[in-house]
């Protein structure tokens, strides 16, 4: 591998998320060598991906190139691979493009969609994870809109108008919210020939109410919200099976659709080579102490979805979203520094700084320690936090100018089909 050798320490990290960005940037003057591994050139706002798959957004507006946010860094260098297994007793990482050593190593592979042993629901549905499976989702909605408008099968066009989302977590309840939005907006206006009422957006949940995490409050305004906008929710509902038309619950419910979008939950997304009581099998997280420090091992770190760090307030690990990868990266960053100077590490403190999930046009609800407020005063926060928390300004930009576009116009400009979705 065409990697500088160095006398420095050389610091190898697996993943541009959240989490590896913030412990890269703590680290932009010290005199390390830092290596930066991902399978995508680009770091993604996830937390915007549903926006790109219902005609939002384009994938530039949440999209960054790595190699320019840090190519004022000295000594960074990013390579573009898979990561195939990490030998921790020979400190080696290997990778699709060879094999490195490292002083430490950071693990920051987040998560992958977790089907839950399914593999007929994995083959067949639509899951949201990365910008490709977002614009697959993107063209497949499109490409079976364009589809209903000129069937004169009554049940295939019912088919392929109706869209099943499974999972009421923020992931789901916002494609639900955005879905039924472009119904309104969009569905009438460029396919006259098609009544609005053909559309039909279901959300199905597992649980007693969408929204679980988070509070009651938030729960019962955002089930509203989502009824106020047409959406069909199910709750206690769990899918069974989904061969690609028919979608089949374990209550005996059955939906005919042409998509159904798998938002039912996350597993953590660990490399090869470490095992045993570092490794928990079912979350697939690397177990941490306080320091992120994975159990075992003094130079092999894991940050973010993939880290479970037990402590009183989160007994069964910090919540798998940005906050704490960001929070986690930056103090690790920071310990990285202490121990090069020979200083004690301070452990992790995780500042719980709220939650939210938008609904639609007006219509989000937040939850900050004791506070819960829902609707447009809501919204605004949730838009002001997603838009300064996107890297580079560009996409702030571009991001608010076509916010502010659909916001005054009620439209999507984002809703072209440039990569047709063929299902297998």
């Amino acid at each position: 591998m065409n990697i500088p050798k160095t006398s420095k320490p050389r610091i190898v990290i697996v993943g541009g998320g959240f989490a590896g960005i913030s412990v890269i940037k703590q680290l932009r003057k010290e005199e390390v060598q830092i290596v930066l591994f991902d399978r995508n050139n680009y770091h993604t706002f996830q937390p915007l991906l549903y926006q790109v798959s219902t005609a939002g957004l384009e994938p530039d507006s949440i999209a960054y190139p790595l190699r320019k946010v840090f190519r004022k860094h000295a000594d960074f260098h990013f390579r573009l691979g898979d990561v195939t297994s990490v030998n921790p007793e020979k400190n080696e990482l290997t990778t699709s493009i060879g094999t490195i050593s490292y002083n430490y190593l950071v693990i920051a592979t987040g998560t992958r969609t977790n089907f839950f042993g399914n593999d007929q629901i994995q083959k067949n549905s639509m899951p949201m994870k990365s910008v490709p499976q977002a614009l697959n989702i993107r063209s497949l909605m499109l490409q079976n809109i364009e589809a209903a408008d000129i069937t004169s099968d009554l049940d295939k066009r019912k088919r392929l108008l109706n869209f099943v989302i499974v999972g009421a977590g923020p992931t789901g309840v916002e494609l639900a919210g955005a879905l039924a939005e472009f119904r309104k907006g969009i569905l009438g206006v460029d396919y006259p020939e098609l009544d609005e009422k053909e559309m039909q957006v279901h959300l199905l949940e597992g649980a007693d109410r969408v929204l679980a995490p988070m509070s009651a409050y938030a729960s019962k305004k955002s089930k509203a919200y989502l009824e106020r906008l047409g959406v069909q929710i199910h709750l206690n509902t769990i899918v069974e099976s989904y061969d690609g038309t028919t979608a089949t619950t374990k209550n005996g419910k059955t939906f005919a659709s042409e998509t159904l979008i798998w938002a039912a939950g996350v597993t953590g997304n660990p490399i090869n080579g470490i095992h045993g009581e570092a490794l928990l099998d079912r979350p697939n997280r690397y177990k941490v102490d306080v320091f992120n420090t994975v159990h075992g091992f003094k130079n092999v770190f894991a940050l973010g979805d993939v880290a479970l760090m037990e402590t009183d307030a989160f007994p069964k690990g910090h919540p798998q979203v940005a906050q704490p990868a960001i929070q986690q990266g930056k103090q690790l960053g920071k310990n990285l520094k202490r121990l090069f100077k020979g200083k004690d590490m301070k452990p992790f403190s995780y500042l719980d700084k709220g939650s939210m999930a938008t609904i639609g046009r007006n219509k989000a609800v937040v939850d900050i320690k004791n506070l819960h407020f829902g609707g447009a005063f809501a919204w605004f926060i949730w838009m002001f936090i997603h838009l300064w928390f996107l890297v580079g300004f560009r996409n702030r930009v571009i991001t608010f100018f076509n916010w502010t576009y659909s916001y005054i116009n009620y439209d999507r400009a984002a809703r072209l089909i440039i990569r047709p979705f063929k299902k297998t």
